[in-house]
């Protein structure tokens, strides 16, 4: 089976960082109980420095690169990763797509339902290369901006109410779509460095919600073991 990550600086992370990816290449070591691998065009971490995605500096340089793949990227949504769905799906043959993406959008380039028409885009693109490709998509985490932002949080909300409206039209017994709920008790002043992106504890929380997902749905990897460090 072979999955792909998908989303914005959240899941790329930067250097220095775990990233989820990570917590969920040792969840599926540990859990998944068969041939597995992790796909996508790209392998790198964000450079803050540089401005671009060009480190290779994860946290654990252990972190083997062939379980670095992924499609995301720091400053891109659902806009930018729906135009390339297809061709990237027809490269790289995902069998699961996990998707986090959302946030820039709404902050910096389209609202609500501009947002969810390109959530329908892409499941439209990925369908096309990979007729039966399964997918999770997490809903928008509101950050530090939801709180001071009143407009922002709002729009969050709309988004996230429309993003559950598409699973629902678009799942289909052949490329099911789940929709993932908010991890539970995340906390963006506990689990976030900046009021956005996810410190260990963070990563952890997000992908034991994909995991939980994978496990509870389709039977796929076993619970989460949040205790795992660091």
């Amino acid at each position: 089976m072979r999955f792909m990550f998908v989303g914005d600086s959240m899941t790329i992370g930067r250097a220095g960082d775990y990233t989820w990816r990570y917590r969920m290449w040792q969840h599926l070591n540990s859990t998944f109980g068969g041939p597995y691998r992790i796909v996508g065009p790209r392998c790198e971490v964000y450079d803050t420095g540089a401005d671009a995605a060009v480190s290779h500096e994860y946290a654990d340089p252990g972190f083997p690169e062939h379980a670095r793949r992924h499609l995301a990227g720091w400053g891109e949504g659902w806009q930018h990763m729906a135009p390339v769905m297809a061709e990237t799906v027809a490269a790289h043959r995902p069998d699961v797509l996990l998707v986090s993406l959302g946030l820039i959008d709404l902050g910096f380039y389209t609202d609500a339902e501009q947002t969810a028409a390109n959530v329908r885009r892409f499941v439209a693109g990925a369908r096309a290369a990979r007729p039966g490709i399964r997918m999770v998509l997490l809903p928008v985490i509101p950050n530090s901006r939801a709180e001071e932002d009143a407009p922002f949080a709002a729009e969050v909300d709309r988004f996230n109410d429309l993003l559950a409206k598409a699973v629902a039209d678009l799942t289909t017994d052949a490329s099911p779509i789940l929709l993932a709920a908010r991890p539970a008790s995340y906390d963006i002043h506990r689990d976030t460095y900046d009021g956005t992106h996810p410190n260990a504890s963070g990563e952890h929380r997000l992908a034991g919600e994909f995991a939980a997902v994978l496990h509870q749905a389709w039977g796929l990897g076993g619970p989460y073991r949040a205790a795992r460090v660091p």
